[in-house]
């Protein structure tokens, strides 16, 4: 077994690692950004090392530094967790080609070869598992999306070729829509993953997403652990995740198991992955295999007992697995609910700010993965997670009644979170039923009540959606002996409010594919931090009222930034590439 691992990571997936390698009895290693200095994963760690500025590119994707880091605190192995280096097949190598130094994943081969989608689907069709219908070669222009339109019937799905979760997917629904579309996914492929070939498939408009957990072993042995359940998402964002599967019959179940089996054992693939599928009318078919472990993972650990980190480190030291297909066996019902600083009720707009209470719940049934304590703050560096809830019960109807409880339990004031949104869920009758698609959060929710539950569950004092401050405040009370929390609107006297009820943190008007801009006399200026991905004017260009100036990446979200007014364009003091902060001015028109 390792001595000494570096967890090439932050945040809750770094802690969920570092706690593996402890009970394993192994030393750990975090990095940190200058942004993380305090941060959760670095306190956890038995040692830490600062690899570079808050940007992501400068630091926690800096590979150089990364491996350099390992080799002078003397780390035997790198576990790259999920995001970040992950699924980075050039980084698998670059560790591999360390002396002294295990990758903790599968080989860097496998990685290449599942890891771009077109090679992934020619493996997996091979192996007999179905597909969805469309290219096996990357598109080079626009009139052959066109083409394959025309052949496959709209609406279809331009795909980032190292894509996943949906960034780098663009789905077109008419001819006119293919040059924005085709552009806007090359840019995030290039961004996110700098890889900015794409192809094209088919887009099934109302499926099940459907993952199942594999593990395998270097001595030939492919297990798989069930699957999960990913469908309730936004915008191609999972938000919730749950095992097993409330949409499969016993056949399908075992049909779709053993096909990402064979699918991961052609492949040659070693370590943890997971296989996601579409079904549709009983069909299923091949998405991405994702080679690393996932977000939800943690609900397959629940319903199988089987802790997948531990054997992520085991099989990476050359153990062989220590259990048949026969022994997983699926035990009740576990759901994962995402707790993200985003504000609902302004299209999820992220919400950094500081925790000025934390309090989740605890007791039966739960168990919560996170690196955040109250005090901390969210910042907008990074993703928007601030915990992962997993409940546990013997059936999903236990296991949704368990949920109640917990998120009513967990108390979060300074930032807007998404547990109001999961609150509401868990009475919707179309997720109760598990008639829910992955489409149906975006087309069918009901935005009325989401603001009602925001309202109503929502912190008393955050950062708003739009960029401004709540000034509602909560005070405590007694009447006659009995203790009263009491919610005041706006103008409430600040001395009736206890220090620290009305602190906030900064927040901005942005959202996944949304907007972002606000108007400070004649200029537009940044509502949070992030990276310019593109510019869309120059001086000298007319601009009216709602026009795109250029696109803004703030917490994993692309963000059209707008002009609140129209003007002649007088400077541009941005280029696609740089880093910018909350107020920076972007455009300034005259």
């Amino acid at each position: 077994m390792f001595e000494k691992v570096l967890v090439a990571n932050r945040g809750e997936i770094a802690v969920r690692v570092m706690a593996a390698c402890e009970e394993l009895g192994i030393e750990t290693v975090a990095i940190y950004s200058d942004a993380d200095r305090n941060a959760g994963h670095v306190d956890y760690a038995d040692e830490a090392y600062n690899v570079g500025p808050a940007p992501a590119s400068e630091s926690y994707l800096d590979q150089a530094a990364i491996v350099d880091v390992a080799e002078r605190a003397g780390a035997d192995a790198i576990h790259p967790g999920y995001g970040f280096l992950a699924e980075n097949a050039a980084f698998a190598r670059r560790v591999e080609s360390t002396a002294g130094v295990t990758w903790v994943g599968p080989p860097s081969d496998a990685m290449e070869t599942l890891g771009e989608k077109t090679t992934a689907r020619t493996v997996m069709r091979e192996a007999g598992v179905p597909v969805v219908p469309g290219t096996t070669e990357p598109v080079a222009d626009a009139d052959d999306v066109r083409t394959l339109g025309s052949e496959y019937g709209y609406p279809i799905a331009i795909k980032a070729d190292g894509g996943g979760g949906g960034r780098g997917m663009k789905i077109v629904r008419g001819e006119a829509e293919v040059e924005d579309a085709l552009e806007s996914a090359r840019r995030e492929g290039e961004a996110y993953f700098d890889n900015d070939t794409v192809y094209v498939e088919k887009y099934l408009d109302a499926p099940k997403h459907i993952e199942v957990q594999v593990i395998a072993d270097r001595h030939g042995n492919v297990r798989h652990l069930g699957e999960r359940d990913c469908s309730l998402q936004r915008r191609h964002q999972k938000v919730i995740e749950e095992a097993p599967s409330p949409a499969l019959d016993a056949d399908l179940r075992d049909e779709i198991a053993e096909a990402a089996r064979r699918g991961v054992r052609e492949a040659g693939y070693t370590n943890a992955g997971t296989v996601e599928f579409l079904v549709e009318d009983g069909a299923f078919y091949f998405m991405e295999v994702n080679t690393r472990i996932q977000v939800e993972h943690t609900v397959t650990e629940e319903v199988t007992g089987i802790d997948i980190v531990r054997w992520q480190l085991r099989v990476a030291a050359g153990e062989e697995l220590a259990f048949d297909q026969n022994a997983v066996e699926i035990d009740g019902h576990a759901v994962e609910y995402r707790i993200n600083a985003e504000n609902p009720a302004a299209d999820f707009a992220p919400t950094p700010g500081r925790l000025t209470t934390y309090r989740p719940p605890s007791s039966i049934g739960v168990r919560l993965d996170h690196a955040v304590a109250q005090g901390d703050e969210i910042g907008g560096d990074y993703d928007s997670m601030i915990a992962k809830l997993i409940v546990s019960g013997d059936d999903r109807d236990h296991c949704l009644e368990r949920s109640k409880r917990a998120l009513e339990h967990f108390d979060v004031e300074g930032v807007h979170t998404t547990i109001p949104f999961h609150r509401l869920v868990l009475d919707d009758d179309v997720f109760v039923a598990g008639d829910h698609t992955t489409n149906y959060l975006d087309r069918a929710f009901d935005a009325d009540a989401l603001e009602t539950a925001v309202d109503r569950w929502g912190p008393a004092a955050a950062t708003d959606g739009d960029g401004t401050r709540s000034t509602t405040s909560a005070v405590t009370v007694e009447v006659d002996g009995r203790r009263f929390d009491v919610v005041i609107e706006d103008g409430a006297p600040q001395a009736a409010v206890e220090s620290g009820d009305t602190q906030t943190g900064p927040g901005g008007d942005t959202g996944a594919d949304g907007t972002a801009a606000v108007a400070t006399g004649d200029a537009v200026t940044a509502e949070m931090q992030g990276t310019i991905l593109s510019v869309a004017v120059e001086e000298g260009d007319d601009v009216a009222a709602g026009d795109v100036v250029c696109v803004l990446e703030a917490m994993k979200m692309e963000n059209d930034v707008v002009a609140a007014s129209g003007g002649t364009v007088e400077s541009v003091p941005i280029t696609a590439g740089d880093s910018v902060d909350m107020g920076d001015t972007l455009i300034t028109l005259e």
